[in-house]
This record gives structure tokens, sequence and C-alpha cells, in this order.
């Protein structure tokens, strides 16, 4: 213990100057392109509905989420300084985890919402009214909070004697897990039962959900109702593919490898980057008024 230094601080090792460019303009696409179905869900009263209340949340969320690494991020680059301290190493990787739980159950819910839309659509108003509505959401910003701060604690508990260098674009589980000293055997088993929890769980609760989805599709008369009632559910389909295939990957995997770096810039990036354009160009709805709030304000 005498030849060991406790590390104040962390490196980055994975943050690179030229990617600075393309990480301005990809947060900026997410605070804006997020922000607009934010504002639209809000606006327009042929919007108040569930699916769009819960859009509108997981929009907020993915400003959030996104928030907590990417201007951390943009100003090492800026800086060329890769460290980062241990507190807000910490408060980093806390707020990543509490954001990501309301991620993965509010695309439960919105599977969930679409369920009970097209397989009970006479008691949809019914099910779906506005005190549930609100309910789920709370549940899905809030369960998970207890959970994730005693993971945090756990993880930042392990004495880090060793290396203080991260092979991470931010601080996440996994490369802290390796660079910390000691038996970390009991918090890679907390990762995976937590990935279970919020991850698997949801998951699993999307695909109960379009296998009666697509159950109840199949048996409508025509083709024009068959294809409308894919169409509303086709948006999410694509973002539960992106987030949750890196997420699983990620998590569930039994040993970090080369590509988790590639994979966080899924769940933490891309996927926050493309939801306003996949929603966008799949709703019909969102198109009109987007458009709408474009020609509004150039006219002023």
């Amino acid at each position: 213990m005498e030849n060991y230094s406790i590390p104040t601080e962390f490196i980055l090792l994975g943050i690179t100057r030229f990617l600075f460019g393309i990480f301005l303009l990809i947060y900026l696409s997410i605070l804006i392109g997020n922000g607009l179905i934010i504002v639209i869900t809000k606006v327009d009263p042929n919007l108040q509905t569930p699916m769009y209340f819960f859009l509108g949340n997981f929009s907020f969320l993915e400003i959030c989420y996104t928030s907590v690494t990417l201007p951390r991020m943009l100003i090492n680059i800026w800086t060329e300084n890769r460290t980062i301290s241990f507190l807000a190493c910490a408060i980093q990787l806390g707020f990543l985890l509490i954001l990501g739980a309301p991620e993965c159950l509010l695309l439960g819910v919105m599977a969930y919402d679409r369920y009970v839309a097209i397989c009970k659509p006479l008691y949809y108003p019914l099910i779906m009214n506005h005190k549930v509505c609100i309910k789920l959401a709370v549940g899905s910003w809030t369960i998970g909070i207890p959970i994730q701060i005693l993971q945090t604690y756990q993880v930042f508990s392990l004495p880090f004697y060793g290396s203080n260098k991260l092979n991470h674009i931010f601080c996440d589980l996994r490369p802290l897990l390796k660079v910390a000293c000691g038996d970390t055997f009991a918090n890679e088993l907390s990762i995976y039962a937590v990935a279970m929890v919020f991850g698997m769980l949801p998951f699993l609760l999307i695909l109960w959900s379009y296998i009666k989805i697509i159950s109840t599709i199949l048996k409508l008369p025509s083709t024009e109702g068959r294809y409308k009632a894919f169409s509303t559910c086709s948006s999410h389909v694509i973002v539960v593919g992106l987030f949750f295939g890196s997420i699983i990957i990620t998590y569930l995997q039994p040993k970090s490898k080369g590509t988790d770096k590639i994979l966080a810039l899924f769940y933490t990036i891309i996927t926050p980057m493309f939801n306003p354009l996949i929603y966008s160009l799949r709703n019909k709805d969102v198109i009109t008024e987007k458009d709408f709030i474009f020609i509004s304000y150039f006219k002023t």
C-alpha cells in the first residue's frame, strides 16, 4: 500500500481531437431535433395523446442523457485535456446510470401503449388515461434511482491504486472495473442483475407487446388497415433495435471487448441523434407540425 497512491483523476484514452467537430454537430442536432419534438407534442392539440406524451418524455430524456457525457467530451477535446476528476467521474457515471434506466423503461411503456391502442382500441381511452400516463412516466423516471445510486457507490468504493487510465470516451462501469483493484466479482454480478431488471425485462415486455401487435394486425381484413397499424409502430421498433441491441451486447457480454467504445456511441449518441429523425420521417403528424413551426418562424 505504501508504494501506491490514490488517484485524484482519471485519464480518458478514447478521446481524440479530430472528433470535436463531429461530436459538436451531433450534440447540436440532438438538442434541436429532440427539442422540436418536445415543442411539437406540447403546442399541437392533435398530438395530445399518450403516444406523443411518452415521445415528448423520451425526447427530453435523450437530451438529458447525452448532456451527461457529450459537453464534457467536447471540453476535453477542445482543451486537449483528457483528465476527469475522481468526483466528476463518479457524478457522470451516476447520472449516466440514473438516466439509462428510464430510457429502457420508457421504451417498454411506449410499446405497451401501442399494444393497447392496436389490440384493445375500444378500451384504450380508459386504460391509457391521463393519470395512468403520468404514473407510468413518473415511475419510469424514478424507480431506478436508488438502485443506480447504490451501484455507483459500490463501484467507487473499490480501491483504485493501480492505473488511472480508462480506455473509454467517458466514465462507464466496465472501464472503471477494469482499472479497479481487489475483487470485482460482486460488481460484475451487480451489472448483470441490474441489466436484467432495467434492460432485459423491458425488452421482453416490448417483444411480448409486438408479438401481440403483429398477430392482431395480420387479422385485419384490409391491406390499408394493416399498413397504417404497422406504420404507427415502425419508428419505435427501429429505435428499440438501435438502443437495446447496443446495450445488451455491451452489458451482458461475459468480458469487456474492444468494441465497447463503438457500442457506447450507439446508445449514448447515435440513438438520441436518430430518434427525432426516425419519428419525423415515419410520422405524418410530426412532419406536418414541424413544417408549420418552420414556416411560422421564417414568416416572423
